[in-house]
């Protein structure tokens, strides 16, 4: 029984760990970094996504121009090049309505979804 217990105690003994205070601080030069928060990170990824989806919306607004153009006066081209710049207005649309709504609710109600974003300097060479 003595050789149990004492297996059981040096089996214990081996899992205790002791813990110790760290603190982990950004690189010399990267002190921005030490302010990101979850809002920071939630306005950038709105911003981003706007921006894309306005980027794609334009794009599809030039494509289908030149699809309206190439059809050579065809029917069917032409319709479909109207489908395609009707759906792109109508993303542009949204797109700008989604960032005025946010822009009065900042404006009316001082609810600042879209964040004031600082973006960190890196330093280079360091």
């Amino acid at each position: 029984m003595k050789k149990i217990t004492n297996y059981l105690n040096k089996l214990l003994l081996v899992g205790v760990v002791h813990a110790q205070e760290i603190n982990i601080e950004p690189p010399a030069g990267w002190g921005n970094l030490a302010n990101i928060t979850v809002p920071n990170v939630v306005a950038t990824i709105i911003k981003l996504i706007l921006i894309v989806a306005a980027i794609i919306a334009f794009v599809f607004l030039v494509f289908g121009g030149i699809k309206w153009i190439t059809s050579g006066g065809d029917k069917e081209g032409t319709q479909a090049a109207q489908k395609t710049l009707t759906a792109a207005l109508i993303g542009l649309l949204i797109v700008f309505a989604a960032w005025a709504i946010m822009t009065l609710l900042n404006t009316f109600f001082n609810i600042d979804i879209l964040g004031n974003l600082e973006v960190p300097s890196i330093p280079i060479g360091e």
